[in-house]
């Protein structure tokens, strides 16, 4: 239907990830947006503090019970060697308590840890719960040709897939980056207090590690682009050819089809297995830069326990350290990309969230009541773009009742002029009446309640037949239900449906034909009973005797209203009261079929060439 549009493509593949790795998107504000989204949840940040209190103690907690815990080894170890000495024995009753002590840190940090989870958890779904709703209530303030410059799974991935990203971010980035930081800082300091010597050879480890990491994620970082690259062309080609089987099989495409598929795959299939093998070095390297940390505590542990430096109970302490520090260090390059990719999320949330609305509606608007149904164009003009204008001065009156039929070749602007007059766009110039009132006087919601639409793209929801009419006016009997069907030639077929008006419509509606979509959709208008029908003919697409039935119900539809129709097959407006033949944006003709023909212009020459065509 519209011509006009300028749609961008949607990408091959889809929006969702696949495969593991550090292969992640990145902000183009990462500092804007991360401040933006401080700003958006200011209204949780007593629940933040208390996450970040939570999450400090249960992590301090945790950080000193391997302190504890060697002391616990000391006295184990000093028992043992008064024993064989024979001065005296192991004082279990000590070491008891200094387990329960441990017991206790660790139950602690445990209880902290879970009241820091619980409390983020329900604040995310919070931000993440105003964030749809605020954006299924920015859709209805959009301009319409924000939709018609992107496509529909670019827009749906907002509150989908952008959403779920930036709430999954914000639940497990934000408290291990707490955590993580504290718990680093925190092991340091008690390693310090313990032994500046062991916490030098122990923190030796950690820039070995960065650089081991960086490494391996410098390797792997072009293999995961790669992958995610082939995943999206294969998601493609799968998805096309699946939807395009018939066309496939008729043209025997089959076997280049697959030669396609088998070359995509084994680019899918080394990216992957390079990606997914170097990025698994990550753990063993991990691990032995860990076992080199343990051995080099063991060996000056040894050296300094020795010299009594230190007790044997601190080398235990040491070692528990040495390996909690590695994790805290492996796991902030996770959240780094974490939070790069929850940045990328909340950018294009926001730039949707901020992005132009339509224009408000006037202060004090005029309320459509009793309205007759009169339609004045007046030196319309409009452009989607001020270099691109589409009309230039249209004119034209419509009085209450008639029916317009609005002609033309592709592009000549018909589907623009019912945008402009349902206020989906605004003219650029000039003006467009109901019953002498500018349309832009009254509210857009007020305004649409005047019209009703059949378009030659059915809309059917997921629901029963009944449903799906009485959408045209929810508060409609059944009666009026069945009254509004009758008169759309549609209440026959639905008797003979199993479930009659009770049966459920799938989610594409493919359980109907298409000219039964389409009396469904007409009965929906005629229970409506707007003053104004604005109609796309739908008929292309059935066969004569659906067409047939279709046109008289849309004949039923149109009496005694203001009636527009797109025309496509110009044979089904021969008794339009009047016709406007469009080309480039202006009225170049206008009248009656007899008129028209009569003149042996644009639209004579429109309708011979349909007819040549059909015996042709």
């Amino acid at each position: 239907m519209a011509e006009e549009r300028n749609v961008r493509p949607a990408h091959r593949g889809g929006g969702h990830r696949h495969g593991h790795g550090p292969s992640f998107e990145k902000a183009k504000d990462f500092r804007g947006t991360i401040k933006k989204l401080i700003v958006y949840i200011g209204k949780h940040k007593a629940g933040v503090f208390f996450v970040i209190i939570a999450a400090l103690l249960g992590t301090l907690f945790n950080v000193v019970g391997p302190a504890v815990m060697g002391r616990a080894t000391t006295e184990l170890f000093n028992g043992l060697l008064s024993k064989i000495q024979g001065t005296g024995g192991i004082n279990f009753d000590k070491i008891g308590i200094i387990l329960l002590i441990t017991l206790t840190l660790y139950l602690s940090s445990a209880v902290f840890s879970f009241v820091q989870g619980w409390i983020m958890s329900g604040i995310t779904q919070k931000v993440c719960f105003r964030m749809r709703r605020e954006i299924s209530e920015k859709i209805n303030r959009m301009p319409m040709k924000y939709f018609e410059s992107r496509s529909v799974g670019e827009v749906l991935s907002r509150i989908t897939n952008d959403v779920d990203t930036l709430g999954q971010g914000l639940n497990q980035s934000i408290t291990q980056l707490i955590t993580c930081t504290a718990t680093i800082i925190g092991i340091i300091i008690v390693m310090l207090t313990i032994s500046p010597l062991m916490t030098l050879l122990a923190v030796l480890v950690v820039p070995l590690s960065f650089i081991l990491m960086i490494i391996v994620m410098k390797r792997s970082q072009k293999y995961f682009k790669a992958q995610q690259a082939s995943l999206g062309k294969i998601n493609g080609q799968i998805e096309e050819v699946f939807s395009g089987q018939n066309v496939v099989k008729a043209f025997n495409r089959e076997e280049s089809v697959i030669a396609e598929f088998e070359e995509t795959n084994a680019q899918l299939y080394e990216s992957s297995w390079k990606s997914q093998f170097i990025s698994g070095l990550m753990q063993p390297f991990m691990l032995c830069v860990g076992n080199l940390g343990y051995v080099a505590v063991a060996i000056g542990g040894a050296v300094l326990t020795v010299n009594r430096v230190i007790q044997v109970g601190d080398i235990q302490a040491f070692i528990q350290y040495v390996r909690n520090l590695t994790q805290p260090i492996s796991m902030l390059a996770q959240v780094s990309n974490m939070l790069q990719s929850m940045a990328a999320a909340a950018e294009r949330v926001f730039e949707f969230l901020d992005a132009e609305e339509e224009a408000a509606d006037q202060e004090n608007p005029v309320l459509p009541e009793n309205i007759r149904g009169d339609v004045e164009f007046s030196h319309v003009k409009f452009g989607y773009n001020d270099d691109k204008i589409v009309i230039h001065d249209f004119n034209s009156i419509v009085k209450a009742g008639q029916t317009v039929a609005i002609v033309g070749p592709t592009g000549a602007g018909k589907t623009t002029l019912v945008k402009l007059l349902m206020r989906f766009y605004d003219v650029s110039g000039g003006s467009i009446t109901v019953d002498g009132t500018d349309i832009r006087s009254f509210r857009r919601q007020d305004l649409r309640k005047l019209f009703g639409m059949v378009l030659q793209d059915t809309w059917l929801f997921k629901g029963t037949i009944m449903e799906n009419i009485r959408y045209g006016r929810l508060e409609a009997s059944d009666e009026e239900v069945i009254e509004a069907a009758k008169a759309a030639n549609a209440h026959r077929f639905i008797q003979t449906l199993p479930g009659g008006y009770q049966m459920e419509l799938n989610e594409e509606a493919s359980n109907v034909s298409q000219g039964q979509k389409q009396l469904i959709t007409i009965a929906r208008a005629i229970l409506a009973n707007n003053k104004i029908m604005i109609l796309d003919e739908a008929t292309s697409s059935v066969d004569t005797r659906t067409e047939t039935r279709i046109q008289q119900a849309m004949n039923r539809l149109t009496e005694g209203r203001t009636s527009f129709v797109i025309a496509h097959r110009l044979s089904t407006i021969r008794d339009a009261d009047l016709i406007l033949v469009l080309r480039d944006g202006d009225i170049v003709e206008q009248g009656n079929h007899e008129e028209l023909l009569a003149k042996g212009g644009a639209y004579a020459e429109l309708y011979n060439s349909q007819f040549e065509e059909i015996e042709g």
